[in-house]
């Protein structure tokens, strides 16, 4: 039988507690055929807090979990899946309707999957700053500078500021760490 890839609502916050519920019922039950995968998307994420970086675990999607499930002929969840599923603690329902939840597309499942496969490579610097933002250099040779958020490079985790040195606006770019909001 052909599988699919549902999106279920879950309680905000508890999505591994669900995940785990799920598997827990999926093993009880006998029903590994069936549903062959449960993921909670989610990427690392580097920051500085307090001069010291943590590399957290952030969820790209919170309050939903996804769930790779084996359909019958007609295209539908067994009668004992959505059950399964529905009955445990913390799970919501399905996108997409509360009689017909829709699969996900193809391309939105690949793009998933291949998010989560390389989400193990380099983590992500989190940066909150947004263009035009006001700021003040807290670090470097330019310490107590301020100046303007011109750019967002977040590839790199850098920012390109521009600052008012010797009475010139000059571009400087910069870790994101190095500087704060004013």
């Amino acid at each position: 039988m052909p599988k699919q890839w549902y999106v279920l609502r879950v309680q905000s916050n508890k999505e591994d507690k669900v995940k785990q519920g799920l598997i827990e019922r999926i093993k009880a039950g006998g029903l590994e055929g069936l549903i062959s995968n449960v993921l909670v998307p989610s990427e690392k994420v580097s920051e500085i807090k307090g001069g010291k970086k943590k590399i957290t675990e952030k969820k790209i999607y919170p309050g939903y979990i996804i769930a790779e499930v084996e359909v019958d002929e007609h295209g539908q969840i067994p009668r004992e899946v959505w059950f399964l599923i529905r009955e445990t603690p913390g799970a919501g329902d399905f996108i997409g309707g509360q009689n017909k939840p829709v699969p996900m597309a193809a391309y939105e499942v690949e793009k998933l999957l291949s998010e989560a496969e390389h989400k193990e490579e380099k983590p992500r610097a989190k940066i909150e700053f947004h263009e035009g933002e006001k700021v003040r250099v807290k670090e470097g040779p330019f310490e107590n500078y301020d100046g303007t958020v011109e750019e967002v490079l977040p590839a790199s985790g850098r920012l390109k500021v521009m600052l008012t040195v010797f009475g010139r606006a000059t571009p400087v770019e910069l870790e994101y760490w190095q500087v704060e909001a004013i």
